[in-house]
């Protein structure tokens, strides 16, 4: 690796993108730059084990965002709105089944002019945008982990775009 870039790609095409980060604070700075990135209305599923960086790529997207508050994991409320250059609106499906995610009413957040975060979104994906960018965390070691952007919708593939040329220094 250039130790220059903490990203690199590893693959890229038109339909999938990937890059690697190799410590929490890389993975801060990756959802940062996404933040950065944001327009209202974006949605972002977010997909992995438990313990994968879901809720640490939020907080650097919360930053990105120019949140200045703490970024939780918001598994016992369901949605966390948080504020910045957009409203940011983290919501966590882990402990709710499909009937239950339908039933909440989240249309106000998923298709409002905030940005939405959905952590576990694997479980609701049938109640979700159809145009998003769905990113697939993985465990590649203790520290490092694997990004793989999948966008839905032009807004998404112009986006991940921007991310193909990201490094930071």
């Amino acid at each position: 690796m250039n130790s220059q870039n903490l990203f690199h790609p590893r693959k890229a095409d038109m339909d999938y993108f990937e890059l690697i980060t190799h410590s929490p604070e890389q993975t801060q700075n990756l959802g940062m730059h996404i933040g950065k990135l944001a327009l209202p209305g974006d949605t972002y599923l977010l997909v992995g084990d438990l313990g994968s960086g879901k809720t640490c790529l939020t907080q650097g997207i919360a930053r990105g965002l120019g949140i200045e508050e703490y970024v939780l994991s918001p598994s016992f409320v369901v949605v966390r709105e948080l504020h910045g250059r957009l409203p940011l609106y983290h919501i966590d499906l882990f402990r709710l089944e499909i009937e239950e995610i339908i039933d909440l009413g989240l249309d106000d957040y998923l298709y409002g002019k905030g940005v939405c975060v959905v952590e576990w979104a694997e479980k609701g994906l049938s109640a979700l945008p159809l145009e998003n960018l769905l990113i697939q965390i993985s465990y590649l070691s203790a520290i490092d982990r694997s990004f793989q952007f999948k966008p839905s919708g032009k807004r998404y593939l112009e986006m991940i775009n921007q991310l193909k040329s990201f490094s930071v220094k």
